[in-house]
């Protein structure tokens, strides 16, 4: 959840750490701060609370200048906000930054008390600082050697960089579990838990794999995998541009990426229109044999991408016909599972490097399941890595913490993975595929279509904007998407919001409706739009004020309790995507009515990479 970026050149490195920083900032925002070797071989830190700003200021008021740093930008898991649990930590000459959770810092903690080491802090990662100086002096002045045995004592997760005053010519570094990765320059190297933290001098990288550690000077970069042998990383080409980094004329990340969209979705489906046909080779060279003998399909993942999958399970079951699950995954990795050797395992994740889902995974393939295929958004990273399939989403670079285009593009490859497992079954006739990649073909119109929507949604976020709850109701397919709409708002206006399928509303949340409950609901022209109708009389009957989303062609009566916005046609089995959009655009203006924080809401960070 929080931020790494180091550096070391022949050049000041200190406005590349602190850019990186802000490019960073949506990992992590409780605090930050940086540290560097200065040339007079001493380690200078400079630490604030609250956003990169404040600690830029800091570090330009106090004159800081170096070629050897690090950076941190931290979302607060062990020890409050406070200065003195901001990264970098420091011990006796030794600076480190850290992602990730260090599971048995308890008992290392009392072993270097024992020692005579003192804590500042209440993190588990002044630990391993006091770990690697203690190593230090056991072993000698070897920074990667000390780091290497540290890590061997270490159970949790981490991504570290980690530099030393008395070896200014290198900074070391490890990743287990959270990501990590080293950019490569000319004279001049990096690392950084995002490749946004150093796209603006570098697009060559080398992702580290688990248990890797490395040295990293000016003159280039080692690698050593777990059993500390040298080993050869592959180097990738980011494909990030600085154009998807920057707000351009938009007030907010959010507000871009949701307009974002319709081009997000078209690149997803570029390959799919390009072949013409829905075609098991989209997802990898060995999908045929692999998607051909499935019997059943298991859905995992998190938050927003959960949503997806609950989608998914409903196009799924009534096109191909075979049986889906969808678990969340920390639940999911925690549970007894009776392991199907036919089924077909799905992880969703938009970074790559969600945690519990990647635990997931390997609990999964652990248990024998060796169909694998995730649908992912960040090229190379962890999850696709471990998955013999993979479905790359095109969304580009998504900043603002709440997902949106991640969650639309999610959406497409689970679609297409559909039909296409429907093609293979036999069970999708040709006129059938046909009118869905037209569907496919016509759905970036149709999005945009919705954000055409806008100045009516906005309309409506004045009178969400003083409540404190709201409830959302949907049926069927639209299920997920009245539980995404909840989310989204609880997420960036801090309005209270559940959602339940309509026809549970007689169940128990009837109790909460009143006046000053808005209800939320999402009635596409569906078979199921009769049910919905009913539904809403249940709350008309209870005063409670609703808002329904739904089609050009339903019939709708508004009324001083009922308002009604339409999006301009029913677009069939694709309704969910497009019905996405004005619950996203209602959860940002109501954020901005409110006046909160849109691109980083409270206690939230972008990539979760801890349990």
């Amino acid at each position: 959840m929080c931020g790494i970026v180091g550096a070391i050149a022949n050049r000041d490195v200190v406005p590349l750490l602190i850019e990186g920083l802000k490019r960073l900032e949506y990992r992590g925002y409780d605090s930050a701060g940086l540290a560097v070797v200065d040339d007079g071989r001493e380690v200078r830190r400079v630490r604030r609370t609250g956003r990169v700003a404040e600690m830029e200021a800091a570090a330009k008021s106090e004159q800081f200048t170096a070629h050897l740093g690090i950076g941190h930008t931290r979302w607060a898991t062990h020890g409050g906000v406070t200065e003195a649990n901001a990264h970098p930590h420091v011990s006796h000459g030794v600076a480190l930054v850290h992602n990730g959770i260090i599971e048995n810092h308890e008992e290392q903690r009392e072993r270097l008390r024992r020692l005579g080491y003192e804590f500042e802090s209440q993190t588990d990662t002044e630990v391993i600082a006091h770990l690697i100086h203690h190593h230090l002096k056991q072993d000698g002045d070897d920074l990667l050697g000390a780091l290497q045995r540290t890590v061997g004592e270490l159970t949790g997760a981490y991504a570290l960089a980690v530099v030393s005053r008395k070896e200014p010519g290198r900074l070391v570094c490890a990743r287990m579990g959270c990501p990590l990765l080293v950019g490569l320059g000319e004279g001049e190297n990096f690392v950084a838990s995002d490749v946004s933290a150093i796209i603006q001098a570098t697009r060559r990288v080398i992702f580290l794999e688990e248990g890797d550690t490395a040295e990293v000077s000016r003159e280039g970069v080692r690698v050593f995998d777990g059993s500390g042998d040298f080993v050869e990383r592959d180097v990738h080409v980011s494909d990030v541009s600085l154009a998807s980094l920057e707000l351009g004329p938009y007030r907010h990340f959010m507000q871009k990426e949701i307009h974002e969209q319709p081009r997000a979705i078209a690149d997803t489906i570029e390959a799919v229109m390009d072949n013409g046909a829905f075609t098991a080779e989209l997802f990898g060279k060995d999908a045929r044999q692999v998607l051909a003998d499935i019997d059943a399909v298991q859905i995992i993942a998190c938050g927003t991408s959960y949503y997806a999958g609950m989608v998914a399970r409903y196009w799924i079951e009534s096109i191909t016909g075979l049986p889906c699950a969808v678990d969340i995954a920390s639940e999911y990795r925690y549970r007894t599972v009776v392991a199907n050797p036919k089924q077909l395992v799905v992880t969703i994740s938009q970074s790559g490097e969600t945690l519990d889902t990647m635990e997931a995974l390997k609990y999964a393939k652990h248990l024998g399941h060796e169909k694998t295929l995730s649908i992912c958004n960040v090229p190379e990273s962890a999850i696709p890595r471990a998955s013999r399939l993979v479905y790359y989403t095109r969304a580009g670079a998504e900043i603002g913490v709440a997902s949106t285009k991640a969650f639309t593009t999610q959406l497409v490859a689970l679609f297409t993975l559909t039909c296409t497992l429907a093609q293979l079954r036999g069970v999708l006739s040709e006129e059938q595929a046909a009118r869905y990649l037209d569907d496919l073909r016509q759905l970036p119109g149709s999005v945009q279509h919705a954000l055409n929507l806008e100045p009516q949604i906005t309309a409506w976020s004045e009178r969400f904007a003083p409540k404190q709850h709201a409830l959302f109701l949907g049926r069927g397919v639209h299920y997920p998407i009245a539980l995404e709409g909840a989310l989204k708002l609880k997420e960036i206006s801090y309005i209270h919001a559940e959602a339940y399928p309509a026809g549970e509303l007689k169940h128990g949340p009837l109790a909460l409706v009143d006046a000053q409950m808005p209800v939320v609901v999402i009635a596409p022209n569906d078979n199921l739009l009769e049910k919905v109708k009913s539904n809403i009389q249940e709350v008309r009957a209870r005063g409670g004020e609703m808002f329904v989303f739904t089609d050009a062609d339903s019939h709708f009566g508004e009324s001083e309790q009922v308002h009604v916005i339409r999006t301009p046609r029913h677009v069939g089995v694709l309704s969910p995507i497009v019905h996405a959009i004005p619950v996203q655009l209602l959860a940002y203006h109501a954020a901005l009515a409110r006046g909160t924080d849109v691109d980083k809401p409270r206690n939230l960070a972008k990539s979760v990479t801890v349990e």
